[in-house]
């Protein structure tokens, strides 16, 4: 994305650093030129890398996927690099789009919104990989659960946030 994520983890938590990874070389030099002008490039790296085949290996004390996991053409082979990136004791904390945990019709308006931007955005960014898992915008909590087992995760967590539009996850590596 454009760095704001990184950005508000650096200014809330002055002692870390920050390493951003996007596909996307505009976005990232966006992100670069958004933590300057908010005054915490000296603390956050912005990488052009594909998540799952960036190199970085047992660096991490906390890898966040905001909102954008279900994008992802390959989100086992993204978890298992996460995974990787783990320093010792590590976690992996991950946002998405709160959706019922069961396929239900009709569907509730939000899930319905979702499943609109799936078919517009999520799905056929996803779809130029011809090994896709083509999950889309609506990610049920026991696909992120198989996914995650697939990847080697003890166990994934549903954290107790309440919001309407949001779920929060803790994966257990």
């Amino acid at each position: 994305g454009l760095g704001w994520s990184s950005i508000a983890i650096a200014k809330a938590y002055p002692l870390v650093t920050v390493d951003g990874f996007d596909l996307d070389a505009a976005a990232i030099a966006d992100a670069q030129r958004n933590a300057a002008a908010e005054a915490v490039a000296d603390r956050i790296s912005f990488h052009v890398a594909d998540a799952a085949t960036h190199g970085v290996s047992g660096q991490f004390d906390l890898v966040t996927i905001l909102e954008g996991f279900h994008d992802m053409a390959r989100p086992v082979e993204v978890l298992r690099a996460v995974r990787g990136m783990l320093a010792d004791r590590g976690s992996v904390v991950m946002i998405d789009e709160r959706v019922a945990d069961e396929f239900v019709a009709p569907a509730p308006d939000i899930e319905r919104y979702h499943y609109g931007w799936s078919v517009v955005s999520c799905l056929p960014g996803a779809m130029g990989d011809p090994q896709t898992a083509a999950t889309g915008a609506v990610l049920r909590v026991g696909t992120l659960r198989r996914y995650a087992r697939e990847a080697g995760y003890r166990a994934v967590e549903v954290l107790p946030i309440e919001t309407a539009t949001w779920r929060f996850y803790r994966l257990h590596p």
